[in-house]
């Protein structure tokens, strides 16, 4: 057991409370034009800093999706683009089930590398944001992870100390980040283990 003071509880949203799989996006734009999802994706991990500096709010919502639709051939609009690259995500249940829970007792802050898109037509509709005290939002901070800057961010928010932070991610250098600073955390890798180790420190 751990034993120590833990104030506020920080969340990752993708892969830990919202699973995606960019698989669906590519079946759909592959219904316009056979195989083009695959050259889609192809060139969007070689040209990954356009995704990080739209995550950082540095590139309009406008450029970012006229170069989309060039690397999709222009074979869908705008809309139809934002609908599809949005269209990914489902709610991991057991991991919303436990924020009401925690909510009692901590103050409850998420933190998200993510972009306009994503939550215009993904996920700003799911009720358990609302769970939240606050959403830290890279796009909306001008931070990603693991710059220190969106951590510092949430700290100045929540007013308590650094160390009464825990943090829960599914990406391993995240989490050290966080820990660089002197949060705890915990790398997410599933509900089951998520659950021992917050037993394990107390916190449920």
């Amino acid at each position: 057991m751990i034993n120590k003071k833990y104030s506020a509880v920080v969340f990752d949203l993708g892969q830990v409370i919202l699973s995606f799989d960019y698989k669906y996006f590519i079946e759909k734009v592959d219904n316009h034009k056979k195989g083009i999802g695959e050259k889609f994706l192809d060139l969007y991990k070689k040209n990954y800093h356009i995704h990080r500096e739209f995550e950082k709010g540095l590139i309009p919502e406008k450029e970012f999706i006229s170069q989309m639709l060039n690397y999709l051939d222009n074979v869908v609009d705008a809309e139809t683009f934002c609908k599809y690259w949005s269209d990914i995500f489902s709610v991991n249940e057991d991991v919303v089930a436990l924020l009401p829970l925690l909510k009692q007792k901590y103050k409850l802050y998420l933190v998200s590398n993510t972009n306009s898109i994503h939550k215009k037509y993904g996920f700003q509709h799911y009720e358990f944001l609302k769970l939240f005290d606050k959403l830290f939002l890279s796009h909306e901070v001008g931070f990603i992870k693991p710059e220190k800057e969106i951590y510092k961010a949430v700290e100045k928010q929540s007013g308590f100390p650094s160390d009464e932070h825990i943090f829960i991610d599914d990406i391993l250098e995240y989490v050290d980040a966080a820990k660089q600073l002197g949060w705890d955390g915990i790398q997410f890798k599933g509900y089951d283990d998520l659950i021992k180790n917050l037993k394990e420190r107390n916190i449920l």
